[in-house]
């Protein structure tokens, strides 16, 4: 029994823990996009399928040949070893010319961590059989309560424990190691299984064994597992979208997701119809809520929109997985089980990385598992709860019914929140649209083109990425070459060009200016002739659509050229081929939505710009957020390359509505350019005169210390 214990621990640990792990590990090689952990993800959740269905196959072909059983998996399971380590070659970097990102990402996987994955995957059915087969009176599911816990214990030590104390490359190492002494376990646990597991000690079984699950509980297992997956992998990404992509906001959601396996399979008790139900509802509810505000001028605290997505994965799975248990089935069809229910979380997650970004031009599959998750509940409602439905007394043992009262009132207050419910999607789907002139949707988010105040002489085009205006250029040939936005000749974008001292000369010397992310070109408006602006964008929908609907990148004075690729890797690439750009400024603004691309605000980013500007360059970085407080780490970083750091607050007219508010640091050592700029208008007071003492890495970075 102990064994049985460590080795299903062990390998849940394992399994679920080399998620975080190797998803952190490539994510600044794909822009630190949301997608990366989704595409991750569906990996893992086919998989996990895959694993189930060789342990469905193996139990199956070879129930009677135990030691076909143990041969065939100890073979698998020495060439594992032979795989490792896990960690990926610096080769797997993606560039400009790769076919996909999800393509990309799925064979790193695939050739890395694919098959000791697929075996991990295995060990939870295969291991469970073995367990009941050599105690046939004690029940396997336990067993399945303490895999989820491994892989709960997993996933939370990952950002509390694992990421702060240790590189990238020792976690994969470490990973690695602890999977041989997993292998060691299963050796002991399959002697156990050949030895102990005889022909006669097996109990006869009940009735209830060769009785074939119905259809019906099977399309529900499949159905309800593959909801719970659009639900965690869809609101994941929308909490990503708006906040951060780190391994923390993708730790909490799945978490919370395998605590509902937890609760339902440990015992039946647990899950309530009553009150999860209920609780969930109110979740769902506060969710479209708060998704319908997403235009509001005010916003309610992060940590109050994280709970509440949280609390809608949390309830919502914890009914998907609680009904699949309420239909499980006799342990002697444990394996087939198993594999019905990753067969459903691997469809969800299918769907919404593969066929909604083709379907949909916004993310309307966390709508549609809001809708799945209502008519799949009201289905399993009315197949076990008829209004009719004869109960026995429990005092005076006589048949009764239920009052049809009881009906009368819960029916139309079922199908009053249903129809709310899909008036209230229907809604966001509507508002987001707008007037859009053009939308795309790919794996760094949605695009869409707007017209705003259209007939009038203020009409303008905006470029939106979600929420977020990523650029706006009016129509009247009078204003159409004015920066707007964040990029205001009041913003740090025009004190960097208003300063410089090359501008000062006469004639104005030419400046060669680098812009990681594009958005729609405004930037460019500054180039005077002779000037080079290098711009650096990961998705190419950005620069068709910059180029399509506005005029920035044609109408500029100097060359304006664009780099397709993650601004870091191609940054690198041209340091390593020894072109170093030596560019006069640098401007770092490559943010989507609110949420911030970490992996260009480290040591190691910060040591590559320095690299490649002048040394009497300036180095600008966009920190305006709703939620997050980047100065902190910004300041940090460059007072540790002997820098100097100035903030650039602007703050706009309420009647100004061509610019935004924006906050700019610009970090330097140009004399001449720090003496202009402390006697310019333009300079802000810090918000602390000392920086809390915040310093990130590629290895390590706390999103918290920056929360407001």
């Amino acid at each position: 029994m102990p064994i049985f214990l460590a080795v299903v621990f062990l390998s849940a640990f394992l399994l679920f823990q080399v998620q975080p792990v190797i998803a952190r590990y490539i994510l600044p090689w794909y822009g630190g996009s949301p997608g990366v952990w989704t595409t991750c993800l569906l990996f893992f959740q086919v998989g996990l399928l895959g694993g189930y269905a060789y342990a469905h196959a193996l139990v199956t072909f070879f129930r009677e040949k135990r030691r076909w059983q143990v041969g065939i998996h100890l073979s698998l399971l020495a060439l594992a070893f032979v795989l490792l380590p896990i960690t990926p070659s610096e080769a797997w970097k993606p560039d400009a010319s790769e076919s996909g990102p999800v393509e990309g990402i799925v064979r790193l996987l695939a050739v890395t961590v694919g098959f000791p994955y697929l075996l991990l995957s295995a060990s939870g059915p295969l291991l469970q059989h073995w367990f009941s087969e050599i105690f046939p009176d004690r029940s396997p599911y336990r067993l399945y309560a303490v895999s989820n816990f491994g892989s709960l214990l997993g996933l939370l030590t990952y950002p509390f424990l694992f990421e702060p104390l240790l590189t990238v490359p020792r976690q994969t190492a470490l990973w690695s190691v602890a999977f041989v002494v997993y292998g060691l376990l299963v050796i002991a646990a399959a002697v156990l299984f050949v030895t102990r597991a005889s022909p006669r000690r097996r109990s006869v079984p009940d009735g209830d064994a060769g009785v074939r699950p119905a259809k019906r509980d099977v399309f529900l297992w499949i159905a309800f597992s593959a909801c719970g997956s659009m639900l965690l992998l869809s609101l994941t990404s929308q909490m990503c979208q708006d906040v951060a992509v780190v391994p923390f906001l993708w730790v909490l959601p799945l978490s919370l997701y395998l605590l509902t396996f937890v609760i339902a399979f440990d015992h039946e008790r647990w899950y309530r119809r009553s009150l999860a139900i209920p609780l969930a509802a109110a979740a769902v509810g506060l969710t479209i809520w708060l998704m319908n505000r997403q235009y509001a001028a005010t916003e309610w605290p992060l940590s109050r929109q994280i709970a509440i997505y949280c609390a809608a994965v949390f309830f919502a799975c914890l009914i998907c997985h609680g009904e699949i248990v309420r239909r499980k089935p006799h342990s002697s069809r444990l394996t087939g089980f198993y594999l019905s229910i990753s067969l459903g979380g691997a469809l969800g997650g299918l769907f919404v990385n593969l066929l909604a970004p083709r379907l949909f031009t916004g993310y309307w599959e966390l709508h549609l598992a809001f809708a799945l998750l209502a008519v799949l509940t009201s289905l399993s409602l009315g197949m076990t709860f008829p209004p009719l439905r004869r109960v026995r007394n429990p005092l005076r043992g006589a048949p009764i019914r239920h009052h049809p009262g009881v009906a009368i009132l819960a029916l139309p207050l079922w199908g009053g929140a249903l129809a709310a419910m899909g008036l209230s999607l229907r809604h966001h789907i509507h508002e987001s649209q707008g007037t859009a002139l053009a939308a795309k949707r790919g794996f760094y988010g949605v695009l869409q083109v707007s017209t705003e105040l259209p007939g009038t002489e203020d009409e303008y085009r905006s470029l939106y990425h979600g929420r977020i205006s990523h650029g706006r250029q009016y129509r009247n040939d009078a204003y159409r070459r004015l920066a707007t936005t964040y990029y205001s000749v009041d913003s740090g974008v025009g004190a960097v060009f208003s300063l410089l001292p090359a501008r000062e000369k006469v004639p104005p010397a030419p400046l060669h200016v680098g812009v990681v992310g594009l958005g729609v070109g405004t930037i460019a408006t500054y180039a005077a002739e002779g000037d080079r602006f290098r711009l650096y964008e990961i998705n190419p929908q950005v620069e068709e659509l910059a180029r399509s609907h506005f005029t920035y990148l044609a109408d500029s004075a100097g060359e304006a050229s664009v780099v397709l690729g993650d601004a870091r890797i191609s940054l690198e690439r041209e340091l390593t081929a020894g072109r170093k750009q030596e560019f006069d400024a640098l401007f770092v603004d490559a943010f989507s939505g609110d949420s911030i691309p970490i992996h260009l605000l480290t040591r190691e980013a910060f040591a590559l710009y320095f690299e490649h500007l002048k040394p009497d360059g300036v180095l600008a970085v966009h920190i305006t957020n709703l939620h997050i407080d980047l100065a902190d780490p910004v300041r940090n970083l460059a007072a540790a390359f002997g820098y100097a750091a100035f903030r650039v607050d602007h703050s706009p007219e309420s009647d100004d509505h061509h610019t935004y508010y924006s906050d700019w640091v610009l970090i330097t050592k140009n004399e001449a350019f720090i003496q202009a700029l402390e006697s310019s208008a333009f300079l802000s007071a810090w918000d602390r005169e000392v920086p809390k003492e915040i310093f990130w890495t590629d290895d390590y970075s706390n999103l918290f210390d920056v929360v407001f």
